[in-house]
């Protein structure tokens, strides 16, 4: 995965922190939670905060269904 992948990295987010709101999950975590994703390979750095936001609001839309 990658950065752009936005809505897969928030289904992979929700699995492997189902119990997690991800509402309340600060950026500097969701950064550390998504560059520790056995499928991310992207580079850390190409992130910024829009793309985590888009992450975010993906997995707060995921956690509702």
């Amino acid at each position: 995965m990658k950065w752009t992948d936005v809505y897969d990295i928030a289904m992979a987010l929700a699995d492997e922190y189902p119990d997690t709101d991800p509402q309340y999950v600060n950026f500097v975590d969701l950064h550390k939670w998504i560059c520790a994703l056995e499928d991310f390979e992207d580079d850390p750095n190409r992130s910024g905060e829009k793309i985590l936001e888009a992450i975010q609001a993906a997995w707060i839309e995921e956690a509702a269904d």
